[in-house]
């Protein structure tokens, strides 16, 4: 198998700035079933989170970049991993499944330069280094396990452009499944300033199995105010430091929370990325579905397009922390972004650290 970095992972890579932003990847020729595009030179992210599996494939272009390929597949890497402190078998060999289709993907389509990060799970785990280690002998993808402020200055990088017109600070979030980065920003220039920025080590996956399931109205409300007083107390010390007397606060968030929970205000069918990329959605409109979903069991929730079983136990806890963003950042409208951390490292690696 062609491998897809230069040198294989070391474990728990620094993860810093002008570190290693990605391995040359190994062209196979035609006559052995690589390459087909052998004359397009194509770029490659790939997201390793807590919860989900997501590549790009794209080729630079006027605007930007044009994505050639896709895949996304949800894995839940980090499942059980608050209780144990241990990527579990199953969970890695999920992964690992998912990896082999990007890697087959990434040999495909000819890529010359890709970058592959892990987040939260592989940061928290006790075997993250062991788990990345296994991922690049038995799929040629060598994962860096990022911190958390290179994550949060990714997805920056990569959606910011959705942000409303403003003067004032603005904020961006990314709800992920180990962890929520919260990133305020300075958009008087062509790429944002970061003025500051918050990790909580609470996301979808990780709040819900420490905050458990409720039965009945009574315990799903129990649980839901569980988990606002958790995500809470976690962003208190970052909520202080947020400035104040802002006239018109803008908020953009970049995560399946905040695409599924647009989706839900849109009363789509089946999931449209172009109907939800880029929505402006009244805070009030997604507090009301946040607190509709929570009230509803999980089967029921289970039945509404564009969650489905696959987020049904997840999009709660969700809920929970998008309302206490929005609590400590009282914008009264919300953009929404289907980009983030795999946008920015795409226009880092075809347009270098000032993209």
């Amino acid at each position: 198998m062609g491998q897809f970095s230069a040198q294989a992972p070391t474990g728990r890579d620094k993860g810093r700035e002008g570190g290693r932003e990605a391995g040359r990847a190994k062209a196979t020729s035609p006559q052995a079933g690589g390459a087909r595009w052998p004359d397009v030179r194509h770029y490659a992210a790939l997201d390793l989170g807590t919860n989900n599996c997501r590549l790009l494939i794209a080729r630079p272009a006027a605007s930007g970049f044009t994505v050639v390929d896709a895949f996304s597949r949800i894995v839940r890497l980090g499942e059980g991993l608050a209780a144990t402190g241990r990527l579990s078998d199953a969970a890695m060999d999920r992964t690992i499944a998912a990896l082999s289709i990007c890697a087959d993907k990434l040999r495909r389509r000819n890529v010359v330069l890709a970058r592959s990060v892990a987040t939260e799970a592989c940061r928290r785990a006790s075997n993250g280094a062991a788990f990345i280690e296994r991922a690049y002998r038995e799929t040629g993808i060598a994962l860096d396990i990022i911190t958390a402020e290179e994550e949060a200055r990714l997805a920056v990088l990569g959606c910011h452009i959705l942000l409303e017109p403003g003067d004032d600070p603005a904020l961006v979030f990314d709800i992920g499944g180990g962890s929520t980065e919260l990133v305020l920003v300075d958009t008087a220039t062509r790429v944002p300033t970061v003025l500051d920025w918050h990790s909580t080590p609470w996301g979808v996956v990780s709040l819900t199995e420490s905050a458990g399931t409720g039965e009945g109205a009574a315990g799903r409300a129990a649980v839901y105010a569980r988990m606002r007083a958790l995500v809470g107390e976690s962003m208190a010390h970052f909520a202080d430091r947020l400035p104040r007397g802002i006239k018109r606060p803008r908020l953009l968030g970049t995560s399946g929370t905040v695409t599924t929970l647009a989706s839900v205000h849109l009363a789509l069918d089946r999931y449209d990325r172009a109907a939800v990329d880029g929505l402006i959605v009244p805070a009030s409109a997604m507090r009301a579905i946040s607190a509709d979903l929570a009230s509803k069991s999980i089967a029921e929730r289970a039945q509404l397009p564009c969650i489905g079983a696959e987020r049904a136990d997840l999009v709660v806890a969700g809920c929970a922390i998008l309302e206490t963003i929005l609590d400590l950042w009282p914008a009264e409208r919300l953009g929404v972004a289907d980009r983030g951390i795999r946008e920015g490292i795409l226009r880092r690696l075809m347009h270098g650290p000032n993209a």
